[in-house]
């Protein structure tokens, strides 16, 4: 816009002494430009302060929700680890019972009688299907 402003005043006929100290005032208020221009941060600063909020998020979430879920499967899988025949179980899907029998991947669970005390249910299910564990002290 400086550079309108001398175009203008040459134009209009004024002598070049006025318009030589217009151009001086107008160069001095750009170099303070300039000078303000250089002193601002370079790129990767500004690329980090943009990617830095994206970069708490991320570990926000880690810690509310990543870890304490990888805590609750740890200690999940040590109490089914450590289940044994005789302890009281519950399923995933509610039934309630006691292990007679493990057997690999397999837990055998009595979950009552049908008739008489001869007669026992047991059903045949998955160590991952358990989602509590009672155990019995002998």
């Amino acid at each position: 816009m400086a550079n309108i402003l001398e175009t203008v005043v040459f134009a209009e006929g004024e002598d070049t002494a006025a318009a030589d100290t217009q151009t001086t005032s107008t160069t001095e208020v750009n170099g303070q430009q300039e000078q303000g221009a250089m002193q601002t941060a370079p790129g990767w600063v500004s690329t980090i302060s943009t990617l830095l909020p994206f970069v708490l998020i991320i570990v926000l979430l880690y810690f509310m929700m990543i870890r304490p879920q990888r805590k609750r499967e740890k200690e999940t899988r040590e109490m089914i680890n450590a289940m044994k025949v005789g302890d009281k179980v519950v399923t995933i899907g509610g039934i309630c019972g006691k292990v007679v029998k493990i057997k690999d991947e397999f837990i055998f669970i009595e979950t009552g009688n049908i008739g008489t005390q001869d007669e026992k249910s047991i059903i045949k299910m998955e160590r991952d299907a358990v989602k509590a564990v009672e155990t019995t002290k002998k």
